[in-house]
């Protein structure tokens, strides 16, 4: 058994659900019935990276951040592919931050992000269809 299981259903059309665990999920790629793939995996990869740069915080130098908010954003292709390079984020931290230690948090939230290890390490699918 895997350590992570989701189920993806698509009855038709470019709209799915998504269960993972006790939590469901609609994706769609015509933004009708809620957010692209690209989008999720926007708001993914800043979640993961905001809980990344505040555990780095407090393993690394005890500090207490408060709130952080994220805004996110990137640039898509013609084909609608997410460009390399254009993933931004924006950290609005509560605690006031030197710039040492602003360079010193951003460096472990990378190392510490679980999405972005696997987005640079060319993550892919071994798929099967039955």
């Amino acid at each position: 058994m895997a350590d992570l299981e989701s189920h993806t259903v698509n009855d038709g059309g470019f709209a799915a659900t998504s269960r993972v665990g006790n939590y469901e999920l609609s994706i769609d790629a015509t933004k009708e019935e809620g957010p692209s793939p690209n989008e999720v995996l926007l708001a993914d990869y800043a979640s993961c990276y905001t809980f990344a740069f505040r555990a780095g915080a407090q393993r690394e130098h005890d500090l207490d951040l408060g709130r952080i908010e994220t805004s996110a954003e990137a640039d898509l292709d013609e084909d609608d592919d997410l460009v390399d390079g254009s993933v931004a984020f924006t950290l609005e931290v509560e605690a006031d931050l030197d710039d040492e230690q602003k360079a010193a948090l951003t460096e472990l939230g990378e190392e510490i992000c679980h999405v972005h290890a696997a987005l640079h390490e060319g993550m892919y699918a071994d798929i099967t269809v039955e």
